[in-house]
Formats: structure tokens, C-alpha cells, sequence
């Protein structure tokens, strides 16, 4: 393996002479030190705002703000620099979605099609807009082991539905969808699609163009960047017809108490002052992160998923939930324990890993648990991480 990890380790301050192994990358990742600078540098060289004013500092921002919209554009294969929206994240680009699209073009008795594995960030907008609108939220059921389920959803679909929200991945089990079916058969009925690409981004390349969704989100911080950034992409045809969310300055062309007029894409969707800095690192982290190549960073990722899934497979009692092969993340329940008491028990041997239903209670009821411990992976984790986890976990199990 031509991966060093090691020296991909030595770049995440916050891991190195820790005390604990953190196993929580899905939740958020760790960030490396590039990140770590290039935000401090942002604030202590370039800290203005951005499309205000004339002087030499704005300028520098407004370009360094503007250039990690084009990045972004590129990474994802988007057509055009004004299909990228920035937000705070995932969730408030799908609440932006239901609330702008949602709003005005959905009515009574429309369907809107939603996948039972998927987080709460694309369940409830939906469930919001459709109370809003009279349309109706219809589950798509996932299978016995947590896959889209692909019957249901080809019976589902009819001429009412106008939407189809589905993750990429799940981050319950990393369950990838089937995108290249769902995403062209929904067409075929005149549905838009969105997906939640908040874990796919993470590890598959992904092309606008070619996938062909209509609205696709993701957040920064599970990408090696800051919270609190995102990114909606829409395609321009959509974005253009749609009406602001919100209001405020930089939005706008004229405002007066007779008539506002707004201004075009991408600043029509971005009201007040963005997260700059955000923005900015999320550029370096996306250039940190293509530095190391899909094929030798999945290859780590999958090695240490196996490694603790057979690690896993040694105890009875331990269950892991919907297990997919080559994923980054495993979820396990131990019979007759609580879920957040293994995790506890973990957490005082220093052993970083979620405990909970996932934002994903709907998943959880099909699943017929309340929650399940998740192990998730970054490319920072390394064999003997796996190692002090089943040490650990051996060690609590005892304890039970």
C-alpha cells in the first residue's frame, strides 16, 4: 500500500499524543494542520467582508472567497460556478430546497418520496414543506438489511410524486444508494431528485453532470473542514426559478418600501455576511484530501473496517446492523446491553466511537433497535487504532 499514514497522521494536531482513539469520522472528521492555517490566516491577514466595499482587504477576500466557489464547482463537476449555493451545512440546504422549490411548486396531494434509511436532515423539511403545502410525505422501505429498497420504490413512484430525497450513503450502516437507477427512473415520471451526499462526498468522486441529480448537499466538516460551511448545488435552471429564502443585504440589487429586486446566482441564496473563512478552508481542505488518491485512501478505509468487523464477529452477543463490505463505518448492538453503555465503558478506556439512533429514527424502528454503536473511520485511523478498540471493547464485555 503506497499510503503513508503515518505521515497523514503527523498533519492532525488534535491526534497526535493523544490519549484517545477517535473513531468518530462520520460524525465529523478531525482537520489537519493546512486547514488549522489557512483559518488563522484568513483572520489575521485577510479579515474583511466579501462583495463590499473598495479597499485591498475585501478585495483579497472576495477572490480567495470566490476561488473556493470554483474549486468547489470542479471537485463536484458541477457546469457552472452559479450552481454553487454556500450554506451552513447539509441540513440548512435541504431545509433551503423544501422552503424556496418546496414552497412554490409543490401542492396538495403531491408526493414527495423519501427513503427510510435516511437522516432526519432529509425527513423533516420534507415533513415541514409538506404541512406547509399539502403534499405528502411517502416512505420508500428500506430492506431486511438496510438497502434501499428497490421494489418498493419502483412502485411507489407515479405521476403525483415530484420529488425523491435519498442519501448517497447512509451513515447508519454506509450503505451506498443506487443513485445511477434512482436518479434517472424519477425523471422519467418528472420527480426531481436530491440527495444528501454528507458521507458520499467523503469517499466516491462525484460528477454533476454525469449523476444528473438535481440538488446535491453536503457539509464541510465530515470533508476535513470547519463546521459550520455546506454547499448546495442545484441545477442552474432550477436555482434561477426559484425565490429567495432569505432576505437581507448582499441578495438584493435595489431595495425600496415599493419594490425589492434581487440579485442573480449563487448571491440570491446567500443573504448577510457568509462564512468566509468557512468557505475558504473548506478550498484547502478539499485540496488536502485530492492529495491522497481514492483508490489508496478507500483501500486504508475498507482494510480497517475489515479488520474490526472480524474483530467483531469473534463475540456472540455483539450484532453488527446491516454490515456492508468495503464501507467506512460499522454499526454493532451488544444483546441484553444498552447501546450508550457500551460506549461509555469505551469512552473511559479512551475509545472515541457514537452511541444513539443516528438521527436516523426511522431506520432504527425498521431495524427494530433503539440505537446501535458506530464505528467510523478516517484516513488518520491506523491498524493499531483497531486494535486498542477490540482491547477495549473485550474489556468491557467482560464487565457485562
Amino acid at each position: 500500500m503506497t499510503l503513508d499514514i503515518s505521515a497523514i497522521r503527523q498533519q492532525f494536531s488534535s491526534l497526535n499524543d493523544a490519549s484517545y482513539v477517535y473513531l468518530d469520522s462520520a460524525a465529523t472528521t478531525q482537520k489537519p494542520q493546512c486547514v488549522i492555517d489557512r483559518l488563522s490566516h484568513y483572520y489575521q491577514h485577510q479579515n474583511a467582508n466579501v462583495h463590499r466595499g473598495s479597499h485591498h482587504l475585501t478585495a483579497e477576500a472576495t477572490q480567495a472567497f470566490e476561488q473556493a466557489r470554483s474549486l468547489v464547482a470542479s471537485f463536484i463537476g458541477a457546469a457552472s460556478e452559479q450552481e454553487i449555493i454556500w450554506t451552513r451545512g447539509a441540513t440548512e440546504s435541504l431545509n433551503l430546497i423544501a422552503q424556496s422549490w418546496g414552497r412554490a411548486n409543490l401542492a396538495a396531494d403531491d408526493e414527495i418520496l423519501v427513503s427510510e434509511t435516511e437522516h432526519h436532515a432529509n425527513i423533516v423539511p420534507w415533513q415541514l414543506v409538506a404541512e406547509q403545502t399539502g403534499a405528502k410525505v411517502v416512505k420508500i422501505p428500506m430492506t431486511a438489511q438496510g438497502e434501499f429498497g428497490w421494489e418498493a420504490y419502483t412502485e411507489l413512484l407515479n405521476t403525483r410524486t415530484k420529488l425523491v430525497a435519498v442519501a448517497h450513503m447512509t451513515n447508519v450502516t454506509g450503505a451506498r444508494l443506487p443513485l445511477e437507477a434512482i436518479i434517472p427512473l424519477a425523471h422519467q415520471t418528472g420527480a426531481l431528485v436530491v440527495v444528501d451526499g454528507a458521507q458520499g462526498i467523503v469517499h466516491e468522486p462525484v460528477n454533476m453532470v454525469e449523476m444528473d441529480a438535481d440538488f446535491y448537499v453536503f457539509s464541510g466538516h465530515k470533508l476535513y473542514a470547519p463546521t459550520g460551511i455546506g454547499v448546495l448545488y442545484g441545477k442552474k435552471q432550477l436555482l434561477d426559478a426559484m425565490p429567495p429564502w432569505q432576505g437581507g443585504g448582499k441578495m438584493v440589487e435595489k431595495v425600496s418600501f415599493e419594490q425589492t429586486t434581487f440579485t442573480g446566482l449563487p448571491g440570491k441564496f446567500e443573504a448577510g455576511t457568509p462564512n468566509i473563512a468557512g468557505a475558504i478552508t473548506l478550498a484547502e481542505a478539499i485540496r488536502w484530501y485530492q492529495s491522497v488518491t481514492v483508490e489508496d485512501r478507500e483501500r486504508h478505509l475498507h482494510q480497517l473496517q475489515q479488520l474490526a468487523y472480524q474483530g467483531l464477529s469473534q463475540y456472540e452477543d455483539v450484532r453488527v446492523i446491516g454490515y456492508q463490505p468495503n464501507a467506512s463505518i460499522l454499526s454493532f448492538v451488544v444483546e441484553g446491553v444498552h447501546h450508550q453503555d457500551v460506549a461509555t465503558l469505551l469512552d473511559q478506556q479512551g475509545i472515541i466511537v457514537r452511541a444513539g439512533h443516528h438521527c436516523a429514527h426511522p431506520c432504527m424502528d425498521a431495524f427494530g433497535i433503539q440505537g446501535t454503536v458506530r464505528l467510523s473511520f478516517g484516513m488518520y485511523n491506523t491498524i493499531e487504532d483497531v486494535k486498542k478498540f477490540i482491547t477495549a471493547l473485550d474489556k468491557s464485555l467482560s464487565f457485562f
